[in-house]
């Protein structure tokens, strides 16, 4: 898939303002995030997690490019496109980027439009048992 952001192609990415804070949105800020269709999780780097506040709730082990790692996960409001919820998240002292995984985008019922390379609603599915 090939995404185009303000004239510039790229593969299976796209960049959007965020709001991000902690929690209680005591602390929110606003920042371009990278929006990757191919990563699961909402990653914050570490300086960011320190100026929110944010509590460490437990631990993950992603799969990366160069192996798995622990990094803590913690839980943040986030508001893309006037949709805003509590998502689960990890913290790493690698990566300097907001980066939005499928499951945050999934939570506010968002998905990256392939032709415009922007995001739009798209239905939220419910399974539901007909015996």
């Amino acid at each position: 898939m090939v995404l185009q952001f303000n004239g510039e192609v790229a593969s299976d990415h796209v960049w959007v303002k965020a709001k991000i804070g902690d929690p209680d949105c005591g602390k929110i800020v606003e920042v371009d995030a990278l929006v990757d269709t191919e990563a699961t999780l909402m990653v914050i780097p570490r300086r960011l997690a320190n100026e929110l506040g944010l509590k460490v709730t437990g631990k993950a082990v992603p799969m990366t490019a160069g192996g798995s790692i622990e990094l803590e996960r913690t839980r943040i409001w986030v508001e893309l496109e006037s949709k805003e919820d509590l998502v689960s998240a990890v913290v790493s002292n690698v990566i300097d980027k907001v980066l939005i995984g499928v499951t945050t985008l999934e939570v506010l019922g968002l998905q990256v439009d392939p032709v415009t390379g922007k995001l739009k609603e798209w239905t939220l599915l419910l399974y539901q048992s007909l015996t």
